[in-house]
């Protein structure tokens, strides 16, 4: 959506509906992350190796896409990067999986390169984290996607894009090379321990700073809002 087709001031995000956002929020989660995880295990217990395991299982978002195009009339660009992720995972399981030692830098080539995604997509028209806002911070319906859309007209919330964006793909770059670091520093058994401690810790740690940075950013953004309402006397501001 263009700067010319959102209107210049919006007075605030539209009645969000809950059956519909429930249902966005089930498939998103069933296609792009339960759906995966459950084909992966069933097929690698069966004795099919991960990277076959990976390539079938990345069916699934293409699946979400598909139903999303079907719904909504437009590509869902979360199953995209999910998908995009899962074929990252297979490639980097194909090449790295020669010792236990390369077992463990497979995972963290996956995060850093996620990383590596994220710092590019600050050259683009728009960011990572816009999509990953507009998907996970509306309910999907048209109403609700064109106010977020029209939200990138505004200085500061293009400026918070990119910085969260910037912050994700800072963060897993320093994930990534701190375990492939103590990959070859710890002795696997205990590398196996701390892996998952890094992964979980880094992803928590980065959910917990954006939802904060998010409310302080809005909360600022309502401040101005008013103080401009004051100044100018009645009428509509941007939110």
């Amino acid at each position: 959506m263009s700067a010319q087709e959102v209107p210049a001031a919006q007075s605030g995000p539209p009645a969000r509906s809950g059956a519909a956002a429930a249902i966005g929020w089930i498939l998103t989660i069933g296609f792009n992350v339960v759906a995966p995880i459950l084909t992966y295990n069933m097929l690698t217990d069966r004795g099919w190796s991960e990277f076959s395991a990976l390539l079938v299982s990345g069916a699934w978002p293409v699946v979400d896409s598909l139903v999303h195009l079907a719904w909504r009339r437009k590509i869902d660009e979360f199953a995209v990067v999910t998908l995009v992720f899962l074929v990252i995972t297979a490639l980097v399981t194909l090449i790295g999986t020669h010792s236990a030692r390369a077992l463990l830098v497979k995972d963290s080539g996956v995060t850093g390169l996620f990383g590596v995604l994220c710092i590019a997509t600050l050259f683009t028209p728009r960011p990572l984290m816009f999509y990953f806002g507009r998907k996970f911070g509306t309910d999907g319906t048209k109403e609700g996607v064109g106010y977020f859309n029209g939200l990138w007209q505004y200085p500061d919330f293009r400026k918070a894009m990119r910085l969260m964006t910037t912050v994700w793909g800072v963060a897993y770059l320093v994930e990534a090379s701190l375990r492939v670091v103590l990959a070859y520093a710890l002795s696997v058994d205990t590398m196996v321990v701390v892996s998952p401690v890094l992964i979980y810790g880094f992803l928590v740690a980065l959910i917990f700073w954006t939802v904060r940075f998010s409310k302080r950013t809005q909360a600022e953004g309502k401040a101005r809002a008013a103080a401009l309402a004051t100044a100018t006397g009645p009428g509509p501001v941007p939110a």
